[in-house]
């Protein structure tokens, strides 16, 4: 990751189309996340500004967020103060990541009002500050800092605003000769032995790591190999030239092991997978994609995951305990035949014995076997215990095995809630909470107040294939239980990946080819537990063949008539497919 000042600068110059626009709303979806919807002069889109400590960024995005149902008191304010207002500048400080958003804005009495948005994207000391540019107050900030936090400046609502501090390196984009560049360098290059990308990130603010080695290998030197200015110059000009005409090429190079980097300019020294986007926004999109949904799913759903993985063991150890007696049942016949051979030797046995060695005549070769006896029963008794033994384990037989198959069914059904949560949205997590309340596996963590209103549909994830097929997908039990029992329409076709924990899949009406069949069964494999796996089985067949069992956990049903897919999922094609939330 190199979120720099030259993605900063790349994102400011793109959103200069803002000026002059609207602020038609103001959402925030996430403690530290805010979404502008912006209008006017020809744009019409969604800016996302994140101070997320681990993934902060800023960028026009597509994406679809689940808003909570009271606005945070931040995103209130800013409503108040910038809400329909228009953005009169954008600016970036200095080459730094920090962007100033100016915006003016009618008051309750007509007034004008100009006030500052200062996006700071600083990793963990991110933040967003709406501010008085007038006086320098902090109206307030997305995230307060405290003198216990920090002992240079404070973010608190009346506060006076402090820039972060600066780290006294040299602007690149003020450099202009070779000159100033040496002269920027020459404190030190007088050491000797320092690396070329450290020193280029030493000495120029607003430089990663990933800029400066990309510098130093378009001037031929070697990793970590020191290089004296006048060496380094002619790549660093002809660099800068590029960035102060915003002539960028935006990039994500994947390298191998997993590990993937992106830019605003061409990456020439980074090896592995290259994709190239036309705007800075879309490549900021493609890369974060939804890792800080992720992240945020996961935090959400921590205590959840927790919980369904220890019912699941527990399941799985009651599961060995189950089968343990079922093979102890098995032998029941053995009890049988001991009570019978007391019965027949009974004259041979006396009360006090602690065994007996008797004839056994079910055996063709008449072999003795030795019986233990409990010496405080009469050898009646003690025949007795042995039948009683036997109509036990025989009646558990049939106990047991339908136990087997429950904790089987309730192991099946907590690693499709696993599966689900894997894939979950934010939205998706509540829905899977509240099943887990109806079955009774947790209890309602509801406050007091007015109970949320269920919604009468859940929202559902919709894709367009290729032939312009409706695709519905179902991202936990609720949704599939809507989806395949109530929206799906007789002669619309099923998918599922068989005998694998995953979503339910239904493509609407008949009019598709081959291709539509592919593309759902490729969604079916990717949102299910096989996702990583290549060619995963996938079976299909009309809705008027799918059934729930009377009885049966919520998203569980039957089917026939079914035939088989065997597909591998492709992130790049499913991302190709154009996709909706629809309630």
């Amino acid at each position: 990751m190199a979120l720099d000042g030259i993605v900063i600068r790349a994102v400011t110059h793109e959103l200069q189309s803002c000026v002059g626009a609207r602020i038609h709303k103001i959402q925030q979806p996430g403690d530290r996340e805010l979404v502008l919807h912006i209008r006017g002069g020809g744009t019409n889109g969604k800016l996302l500004i994140s101070a997320n400590p681990t993934y902060p960024r800023l960028h026009w995005t597509r994406q679809t967020f689940v808003n909570p149902l009271e606005a945070p008191m931040f995103c209130m304010l800013l409503r108040k103060h910038c809400e329909g207002g228009w953005i009169e500048s954008i600016r970036q400080v200095g080459n730094e990541r920090i962007v100033h958003f100016n915006i003016r804005q009618r008051d309750e009495l007509g007034d004008l009002s100009l006030k500052t948005i200062v996006v700071e994207l600083m990793g963990r000391h991110s933040n967003i500050i709406l501010l008085n540019p007038a006086t320098g107050t902090i109206h307030d900030g997305i995230h307060h800092v405290t003198p216990a936090i920090s002992s240079y400046r404070v973010v608190l609502p009346g506060a006076r605003y402090i820039a972060p501090p600066d780290q006294g390196k040299t602007d690149p984009l003020t450099v202009d000769s070779e000159r100033s560049f040496a002269a920027c360098l020459k404190p030190l290059a007088e050491n000797g032995d320092m690396p070329a990308e450290r020193m280029l990130v030493a000495a120029f603010s607003g430089f990663s790591p990933l800029i400066a080695r990309e510098i130093a290998h378009r001037a031929g030197v070697a990793p970590g190999e020191p290089a004296a200015p006048e060496r380094l110059w002619p790549a660093f000009a002809r660099m800068l030239e590029d960035i102060r005409m915003h002539r960028y090429e935006p990039v994500i190079v994947d390298a191998e092991g997993g590990k993937s980097v992106f830019s605003a300019i061409a990456l020439t020294h980074a090896e592995g997978r290259r994709e190239t986007y036309a705007s800075i926004s879309e490549c900021l999109e493609a890369y974060y994609g939804d890792k800080a949904e992720r992240d945020a799913v996961k935090q959400r759903a921590a205590d959840l995951i927790r919980f369904i993985q220890n019912e699941k063991a527990k399941n799985e150890k009651k599961i060995e305990k189950l089968q343990e007696t079922l093979e102890e049942a098995k032998d029941a016949d053995k009890y049988r035949i001991i009570g019978e051979l007391i019965t027949a030797y009974m004259h041979q046995i006396r009360q006090g014995d602690s065994r007996a060695e008797l004839i056994n005549y079910y055996d063709e070769e008449q072999r003795p076997v030795v019986i233990e006896l409990d010496p405080q029963l009469t050898p009646s008794e003690n025949a007795q215990r042995y039948f009683r033994r036997y109509a036990k384990h025989r009646n558990s037989l049939a106990v047991v095995t339908g136990q087997i198959e429950r904790t089987r069914e309730e192991i099946e059904y907590l690693a499709a809630l696993l599966q689900q949560l894997d894939t979950a949205s934010l939205a998706d997590i509540e829905e899977i909470r509240e099943e887990l309340v109806e079955q009774g596996y947790i209890r309602d963590r509801g406050k007091r107040g007015p109970k949320r209103k269920k919604p009468a549909r859940p929202a559902l994830l919709c894709y367009t294939s290729s032939e312009g097929a409706t695709i519905y997908v179902g991202k936990n039990n609720t949704q599939n239980e809507y989806l395949t029992n109530r929206l799906a329409s007789p002669g619309d076709t099923w998918l599922h990946t068989k005998d694998i924990p995953g979503s339910h899949v239904v493509i609407r009406g008949d009019g598709f080819g081959e291709t539509t069949l592919e593309e759902a069964a490729m969604l079916a494999a990717y949102y299910s537990q096989a996702r990583e796996s290549s060619r995963v089985p996938v079976d299909y067949t009309l809705i008027r063949h799918v059934r729930k069992p009377n009885g049966a956990k919520p998203g569980f049903v039957i089917y026939d008539n079914q035939k088989t897919l065997f597909v591998t999922p492709d992130e790049q094609r499913i991302r190709s497919l154009p996709s909706v939330i629809r309630a």
